[in-house]
């Protein structure tokens, strides 16, 4: 297998998966897009293999460390396609290898931080196990290894390793993730998942008897509307990563910045009730955001 053959293999992947990430975007410098494709597609494989699926909790966390063991040899050059330790867990397969392939030569040529990848799997080997969380400093710890580390690695690809923009970028990838969750939590219940802290939960009376039951009482608007006013409060402490940056790049951050903004609005036109209806983008979105983020300007002082 080529380089080039690598990198195609894993933008292959992206595009399969593009509502969740900006990899497939024009918006996105050229020089880019493989090695965001590449980042990309190692996350997203690990990802499933954290999902539940078929697989025993001890099988997705073998398949974990797995791709922790191959990413520390793509790191070092090694070859990819050797055997794996444990082939119960997890066989090498052409897909793997190019994504390690491509990975690997993106890590060293870009000089990319590999913490930021374990941190990524830290936190899917998280999401293994635990289903809910005590506070809200538990969750933001949580966001802070789960999709803060995907900001942090589009700037470094981009050539950007400063610490405003760092920040900014952390705050926004929380927003998202959170935003996420509020859209999702009807899906992540089904799973038996739920991200609203449990101490937020007791403190405004929501019962998950109630989500069983399917009802949105008060008590869920309540604690959702507290949890979309903190999201916002992140939005907020982000929105400067749209003012930074130059070129095309400035313009994908700014939509995937009004995306999730908008997200969060439509949550809150319909009291977080996503029971009834799970509010989504559209194509019908795609000219106000294009628009928004063309006029964008610095928010005015209250």
């Amino acid at each position: 297998m080529t380089l080039d053959e690598a990198y195609a293999a894993c933008d292959r992947i992206a595009r399969r998966h593009y509502e969740n990430f900006p990899v497939a975007s024009l918006l996105l410098p050229a020089g880019m897009r493989p090695h965001i494709a590449a980042v990309y597609a190692f996350a997203r494989t690990a990802d499933d293999f954290a999902d539940e699926g078929d697989r025993t909790p001890a099988r997705r966390l073998a398949m974990l460390d797995d791709w922790g063991r191959r990413l520390a040899s793509c790191v070092s050059g090694e070859a990819v396609g050797q055997a794996i330790p444990n082939p119960q867990s997890l066989t090498p397969n052409p897909q793997s290898d190019a994504i390690f392939l491509a990975l690997g030569h993106t890590i060293r040529s870009r000089s990319l931080p590999v913490g930021l990848f374990e941190d990524l799997l830290s936190a899917f080997r998280q999401d293994v196990g635990t289903r809910r969380y005590a506070t809200w400093a538990e969750l933001m710890d949580y966001c802070r290894r789960s999709a803060n580390p995907v900001g942090r690695l589009v700037l470094r690809v981009a050539g950007h390793a400063d610490d405003h923009l760092d920040r900014a970028s952390d705050a926004v990838c929380t927003a998202l993730q959170l935003t996420n969750f509020w859209q999702d939590l009807e899906r992540d219940w089904q799973k038996g998942r739920l991200y609203v802290p449990r101490d937020e939960c007791e403190r405004f009376g929501a019962r998950e008897a109630d989500l069983d039951a399917r009802v949105w009482s008060a008590a869920w608007r309540e604690a959702l509307s507290e949890m979309a006013a903190r999201t916002r409060r992140l939005f907020d402490e982000g929105r400067a990563v749209g003012d930074s940056l130059d070129g095309r790049l400035r313009y994908q951050l700014r939509l995937t910045w009004l995306g999730g903004v908008r997200i969060l609005d439509r949550l809150d036109e319909i009291g977080f009730d996503v029971f009834r209806a799970r509010p989504t983008l559209g194509k019908s979105d795609v000219p106000a955001l294009l628009w928004d983020a063309i006029s964008w300007s610095r928010p005015k002082a209250a």
